[in-house]
């Protein structure tokens, strides 16, 4: 200003209503969840190739793999006996606990359904690049953004029963492979899912808030969707329109019958 003066400060914007909020949240599920991905309505519909499934399953993987790992690297930073009480059933759901299998296990059950070795798919052997890059940026942003980010990064599970239950019935009109053993994974996420979106939203509501805090969640679960959806890309380019670059699985590799 001329006179010396400075303009006086751009009055600070109010956080939403909880209510708002949580409708702000479920907003960015409805309109960029991988459920609307094509791959998944081609999966689910009955129109994927069996080795189309196989890609899916060895690239999805490294996702699963990954899941309990990114939850014990946000449990070392977390300073509050109960939140990391609550989060530790996160890893046992995928880990297993007690000798009862847990996610990993059941993924690898799918795998030998659709005639993979499950010692190949667990090796991590045959993923995509772009599957790698996204699942791995996604651990890095867990371990590394803020503790109300790396939460708020969790809540795509809020529309997660949704795709399962769609998952379970379309695998089991269109596929052989499809039992009770195979989609075991599936089964259990129904039950499991909602309990974590309890704890996790609630969580987020109750620590969103400022405006600057909710826009920051909110970025969260972007960019969760985004990884989400850049590990079907890297599928339907690769396997739907026949472009899977170097050392990116093969039809042929890790099955079954090549390990007997």
């Amino acid at each position: 200003m001329m006179d010396g003066s400075f303009p006086a400060p751009a009055p600070a914007r109010e956080a939403q209503s909880r209510e708002a909020f949580e409708a702000r949240l479920r907003a960015i599920g409805a309109a960029r969840y991988h459920d609307r991905h094509p791959f998944h309505h081609r999966l689910h519909g009955g129109e994927c190739s069996p080795d189309e499934v196989r890609a899916w399953v060895v690239n999805r993987w490294w996702y699963q793999s990954r899941i309990p790992m990114k939850d014990a690297a946000f449990m070392s930073r977390v300073e509050d006996p109960a939140l990391r009480r609550e989060w530790r059933s996160r890893i046992e759901n995928h880990d297993g606990s007690d000798g009862a299998p847990g996610g990993i296990a059941r993924w690898l059950k799918l795998a030998e359904a659709v005639g993979l070795d499950p010692d190949y798919v667990a090796s991590g052997r045959g993923v995509l690049p772009a599957t790698r890059f996204a699942v791995d940026a996604y651990v890095r942003f867990v371990r590394d953004m803020p503790l109300l980010d790396a939460v708020a990064s969790s809540l795509t599970e809020m529309f997660a029963p949704k795709i399962h239950a769609d998952r379970i019935e379309g695998l089991l009109r269109h596929y052989a492979f499809a039992d009770e053993t195979s989609l075991s994974y599936f089964r259990t996420r129904l039950v499991e899912a909602p309990r974590d979106v309890a704890f996790g939203l609630a969580w987020v509501l109750d620590h969103a808030d400022t405006a600057e805090k909710q826009d920051a969640a909110a970025a969260a679960l972007t960019f969760k969707t985004d990884v989400l959806w850049a590990q079907l890309d890297a599928l339907w380019h690769g396997y739907v329109e026949g472009h899977a670059p170097p050392g990116a699985w093969r039809p042929g590799e890790g099955l079954l019958a090549a390990r007997s």
